[in-house]
């Protein structure tokens, strides 16, 4: 259950001055469907997150980023992992974890608002893609919104089996990568939970958004995309890097 406060007057975006302060509040914005110009402002009274150092990794999901199945880019598309992830969901795309309603909470002028975010080197996407028959084609991705040494996941989606927990694996590598400390899962589902995010009270979430967001003596980070590329850079076979970053086998 969440505590909502009355929508916001429609406009074409969200003042994105104030979308960072709610997101540095542990706030953030959803819609009713894909239409609704309105926006409801949600506070979760239990929170979500994937503890870095605790990323569940199959060994079956190990061998299909060292497979080279997949390639994984990071900002090359943003609007359009947005856009899929807006889409209505098929039913058959439970069976990756994903909810499948087919009523979106992000509407336009929720897109428009993080797309403005984007350009403002604020909101940040992962891709994952698959070679078709004409070329390579996006088959899963996820995006979210930086900040601080915070990343608050937004909405992933997956057209192909295991695409989004390759991407998930991407986003957590390269948070390590950039010395970042916590991944915000918003709210907790099966899918989630299988790969690792731990549920707590708003009020511990809060706690380490606080710490997150800290000033610090310790070593300095990097973005999300700085990170991305570190580890990567250079690499003939960039899913083994990742792979291997993973030591956890369950």
């Amino acid at each position: 259950m969440s505590n909502r406060s009355r929508p916001s007057d429609a406009q074409d975006v969200i003042d994105p001055d104030l979308l960072m302060l709610a997101y540095r509040s542990g706030i953030f914005p959803m819609a009713e469907s894909r239409d609704d110009p309105s926006v409801v402002w949600i506070e979760p009274r239990e929170r979500a997150i994937i503890p870095l150092d605790g990323l569940h990794v199959s060994r079956s999901l190990k061998k299909v980023l060292k497979s080279g199945r997949f390639h994984v880019t990071c900002n090359a598309a943003f609007a359009e992992v947005v856009e899929a992830c807006a889409a209505p969901r098929r039913p058959t795309m439970q069976e990756d974890g994903i909810d499948d309603g087919s009523e979106s909470w992000i509407s336009h002028r929720i897109a428009a608002s993080y797309r403005l975010l984007h350009s403002l080197g604020r909101a940040h996407s992962i891709e994952v893609w698959q070679q078709g028959d004409g070329g390579p084609v996006m088959v899963g991705g996820l995006y979210g919104v930086g900040f601080a040494r915070a990343f608050c996941g937004e909405s992933m989606f997956s057209t192909a089996s295991d695409a989004s927990k390759v991407a998930l694996c991407y986003l957590v590598a390269a948070m390590r990568a950039s010395r970042l400390e916590l991944l915000d899962c918003q709210f907790m589902t099966g899918h989630l939970g299988r790969m690792g995010a731990v549920a707590m009270p708003q009020s511990e979430y809060l706690e380490l958004l606080a710490k997150a967001m800290r000033p610090s003596s310790l070593a300095p980070f990097s973005t999300l995309p700085e990170g991305f590329h570190s580890l990567i850079e250079g690499s003939s076979s960039p899913g083994k890097v990742i792979a291997q970053s993973f030591t956890q086998t369950s």
